[in-house]
């Protein structure tokens, strides 16, 4: 447990809510990093980071200090952006997955780093949210099995129960797509 961050909580705790200020510069990259996994569109990733730290600032009397304070921060911004992929799920709003003509023909290698990421997302987005949230943590995020599921309360043979579903569910939305052909990707 960092001192600073120590000394910031109890000050904030008594009710100096300036202290809480210092938290949310130190930890405001890092935790705007995680959100950005569960929205690339700024406006909602700014708004996801403030939802963060609104529930950290009333939950900080629950805080033990067992674990560096962004790791807490962290386990809240997990849950955070679960919600609101469950909400966007219940709206069944997601990302469309265009023609990607520009896929066509073109060496894997050469593919631009934006229009990977938009395939990605496109692909990611049309999976259950518990799926996509644990492809999320092991491979963008890159925690292991019982970081997950210490972050999601999920026992770690549901977390890789999961990882394997999800894997074959986006390889099967990538293959009804046609983009595993396109690509040449073999998931």
């Amino acid at each position: 447990m960092n001192n600073e961050d120590w000394n910031d909580i109890k000050t904030c705790l008594t009710g100096n809510t300036d202290a809480y200020k210092h938290l949310v510069e130190r930890y405001e990259e890092p935790v705007t990093r995680l959100m950005w996994r569960f929205s690339s569109d700024r406006n909602i990733c700014e708004m996801l980071v403030q939802d963060v730290f609104i529930e950290a600032y009333y939950s900080l009397k629950t805080y033990k200090g067992n674990a560096p304070f962004l790791h807490w921060l962290k386990k809240i911004g997990t849950r955070t952006g679960y919600r609101f992929w469950k909400q966007r799920e219940k709206e069944n709003r997601f990302l469309p997955i265009q023609d990607f003509d520009f896929i066509e023909n073109v060496e894997v290698d050469s593919i631009d780093h934006d229009q990977a990421a938009e395939i990605l997302n496109a692909l990611l987005s049309r999976l259950p949210a518990d799926d996509r949230l644990v492809l999320t943590l092991m491979y963008f995020e890159n925690c292991s099995i019982k970081e997950i599921s210490k972050q999601t309360g999920w026992s770690e043979s549901a977390v890789k129960s999961r990882a394997m579903r999800a894997r074959n569910k986006i390889k099967a939305i990538a293959e009804k797509e046609n983009i595993l052909e396109k690509l040449g990707w073999t998931l």
